[in-house]
């Protein structure tokens, strides 16, 4: 199965951790979650894998080369101005052939990728967001769904919201997906999304799930597997 990882990420919000790195590149512990990421993908049977890259992408190319070391193969596509969350994956359509999974490079994870991809070719729909539940929702994208799992709305960011259900950045697309997306930039969650309602489902994952975007969360993050390294696959 191929994958899609986000990784053009600047970290702004993560400065100065990302003053010589790209977000992706900051670690948990004592591992990139970028390479997290794609241990936790090939663990699912995910082992062709593209990287949207942007800011410092020779890091990310350095590190990691052809993706042997990790059991995987990685192709780059690297973008000479921001594209967007779609419009970096339209980007990389020539590496997409069929079903694929997309996931943002700062969504550090333990969730059953593979329950994912059987959700979503089961419901048959265009795509499928991977939700999670948190009490504070603001700044994320919140979800309302039918009883079917068929999102009925989306709304991103908003001001102020009830919704405790979240968008995790990662979803499952059929490859029909990328005729909805112009070239140059465009995003899932502000452009995409809102005009797929009727088209797409949203999937309840089960495990632990963070957005590392900030240091609150970053840190966070970092003392949950420091108190649960077993978990996540870590060595201490």
């Amino acid at each position: 199965m191929k994958a899609v990882i986000l990784a053009g990420g600047a970290g702004s919000r993560l400065k100065p951790l990302t003053d010589d790195k790209p977000k992706p590149m900051v670690p948990i512990i004592n591992t990139p979650v970028l390479e997290y990421i794609i241990g936790h993908l090939r663990k699912h049977g995910f082992t062709e894998i593209a990287l949207t890259l942007g800011y410092k992408a020779d890091v990310i190319k350095d590190y990691f080369g052809n993706g042997k070391k990790q059991g995987v193969r990685l192709e780059y596509f690297t973008e000479s101005s921001p594209l967007g969350t779609a419009g970096g994956v339209k980007a990389a359509s020539s590496f997409i052939d069929g079903d694929f999974l997309v996931m943002s490079g700062d969504a550090f994870t333990d969730m059953d990728v593979s329950a994912l991809m059987r959700f979503h070719m089961e419901k048959g729909g265009i795509g499928t967001i991977a939700l999670s539940y948190t009490e504070d929702s603001r700044g994320f994208g919140v979800v309302k769904t039918a009883a079917s799992g068929e999102i009925t709305e989306f709304l991103e960011k908003p001001a102020f919201t009830t919704e405790k259900r979240v968008n995790t950045g990662i979803y499952a697309f059929k490859h029909d997906v990328l005729r909805f997306i112009p070239d140059g930039f465009y995003d899932f969650g502000r452009d995409l999304f809102p005009r797929l309602i009727g088209k797409i489902y949203g999937y309840d994952a089960v495990g632990y799930w963070s957005d590392i975007g900030t240091l609150p969360a970053y840190y966070r993050t970092n003392q949950i597997v420091a108190e649960q390294p077993a978990r996540f696959g870590f060595v201490l």
